[in-house]
């Protein structure tokens, strides 16, 4: 063999040795491992709760972390509305996540079961805790029309009204009523149009009645 064809497979087998150490080095040695989790957004949810819901190894190679798996591990976490997981290299998974923020109340059979907006029940309690309105449909569910209803006007609320709020019931999706801390009630009709709605009720509770009707919010009615 000449000496150029020698230096030709010399440089063959230089190269391979050196994408055969680069791809150790990134698929199977813990050099590039996952050395942290670093978890932003959660304000109720543990840190600790979180990476044991990730399930991933310590210094499992980065390059072979499922990301799109661990996502969806963490979105089944109950309090969790959405969550990202991406690779900071050299060995750190980001994963950034959305709470599901508590919006009202269902009692049932003894329980307090607290939803979010979309009507998922977040977490079951004894107790219904203070500061969130009691909800009333007649058959709650995440697929049902008045209960979408009802959360959505809920959810819209400016806070200056939505702190009032005691009692939202739905007979259907065109029929959401206010019941505040009063005793005042305000027919609200559907859930389009909450903001023109709020700011007209917020004008009519400064006068004194028992019911105030925005279901119509041109044509506003006074009891």
């Amino acid at each position: 063999m000449s000496p150029s064809a020698w230096r030709t497979a010399f440089a063959v087998l230089l190269s391979c040795g050196v994408v055969g150490a680069a791809a150790w080095l990134v698929f199977f040695s813990p050099v590039l491992g996952v050395r942290d989790i670093a978890i932003s957004g959660n304000a109720g949810l543990p840190d600790d709760q979180i990476r044991r819901a990730a399930a991933v190894p310590d210094h499992q190679p980065m390059a072979t972390v499922d990301v799109e798996l661990v996502r969806r591990r963490i979105a089944a976490l109950r309090q969790v509305e959405s969550v990202s997981v991406e690779r900071g290299w050299p060995g750190t998974l980001k994963v950034r996540l959305v709470e599901r923020r508590p919006v009202a109340v269902v009692l049932s059979a003894g329980k307090a079961s607290v939803v979010d907006r979309h009507g998922v029940v977040i977490e079951i309690r004894d107790i219904a805790p203070a500061g969130l309105p009691s909800l009333q449909v007649g058959r709650f569910g995440e697929g049902d029309p008045a209960t979408r209803a009802a959360l959505t006007v809920l959810s819209a609320l400016p806070a200056d009204l939505a702190r009032r709020v005691q009692l939202v019931r739905a007979v259907s999706a065109e029929d959401v009523s206010l019941r505040l801390g009063d005793g005042r009630t305000i027919m609200w009709g559907g859930a389009e149009r909450t903001r023109d709605k709020a700011r007209i009720a917020l004008t009519l509770l400064q006068r004194p009645a028992d019911s105030y009707d925005v279901s119509s919010p041109d044509v506003v009615t006074v009891k």
